[in-house]
């Protein structure tokens, strides 16, 4: 029986968010003693060998990076270099799963913006859980600490603007492969990265903010126990970005956004295992607000399908 595109697109979402945890759990290890556009920069270079022999053996060729959008492809590329920029700073400073559960505020933005830019139709249901997934945004924030966590802002402006990067993926995905898409944004990673690193790459713009410090920080030499670790970052965030790109160029970003969720049990376990933190109670009412929405909307999904092939 041949599967439907949903199904396949749904797949392609819950796998790319798996694989997508493995690039954040190595950026978090190497966050301690790298600056964070020296990660970037490598993590590019491993992510764009692997797309240009993918795209070598594929049927259409190079020929598929030929493109008519070159302007939309450059704001994709700005937009997602400053998302990753604020989610790797921010994550660099908080524990992993608290970063990864403000981060899950994107899956909530696409269904916003989906209806805004795409002119997508999202019921009263989902609404409803949208509004709770912000109020469990809020939670991680924790404003009743008496400030806002910066390193959690970042975060959230990260996930925005992750949200606006996806949407832009759907509007172009009737012109653009996911192979493509991943070329271009990996090549302003290079360039944008090796500018970075030869401005500040000799640390005289170094501090000790744990905030600031992963990009200022000075390159060295990476020995080799941490070269598998770079690799590591390289390969989730080529194969992870294009399964999760032919999600949203295959199926309404309103559907697949709720399956990111899957990447919090992830970040939970990789915490845990890795860095020896788990979420304490705030984390976790948090957590279960901003997951509890997400399922919500899954069920949604699943109820209103039932409907539709009823009908």
């Amino acid at each position: 029986m041949e599967r439907s595109p949903a199904l396949t697109g749904i797949l392609f979402a819950i796998g790319g968010t798996l694989i997508f945890s493995v690039n954040d759990v190595a950026i978090k290890f190497l966050s301690g003693g790298y600056a964070l556009h020296q990660v970037i920069l490598i993590r590019a270079c491993v992510a764009l060998t692997v797309i240009l022999s993918v795209i070598a053996v594929s049927g259409t060729g190079f020929r598929q990076l030929v493109t008519s959008r070159p302007r939309t492809h450059l704001l994709r590329v700005v937009i997602i270099m400053v998302s990753n920029v604020t989610f790797f700073l921010g994550l660099a400073a908080m524990p992993l799963a608290d970063g990864v559960a403000v981060a899950f505020v994107s899956p909530i933005a696409v269904t916003v913006l989906s209806v805004v830019f795409l002119h997508e139709t999202v019921g009263p249901r989902r609404w409803a859980a949208v509004i709770i997934g912000m109020i469990g945004v809020i939670v991680m924030l924790r404003p009743g600490a008496g400030v806002i966590q910066p390193a959690a802002l970042l975060v959230l402006i990260s996930a925005i603007l992750y949200a606006a990067g996806n949407l832009l993926s759907r509007q172009m995905g009737g012109t653009e492969s996911a192979m493509t898409l991943g070329f271009y944004v990996n090549v302003g990673f290079v360039l944008v990265s090796s500018v970075m690193g030869l401005w500040a790459g000799d640390g005289h713009l170094a501090t000790d903010d744990p905030l600031w410090g992963f990009l200022f920080r000075p390159w060295i030499w990476p020995p080799m126990a941490d070269w598998p670790i770079f690799l590591a970052t390289g390969l989730s965030v080529s194969i992870g970005g294009m399964m999760m790109t032919q999600a949203y160029r295959t199926i309404e970003a309103g559907l697949v956004a709720p399956f990111e969720y899957i990447g919090m049990p992830a970040a939970i376990f990789w915490g845990l295992v890795v860095f020896g933190t788990f979420p304490d109670a705030t984390a976790w009412v948090g957590i279960a607000l901003i997951c509890g929405s997400g399922l919500y909307v899954i069920w949604r999904e699943t109820v209103r399908k039932r409907e539709s092939d009823a009908a």
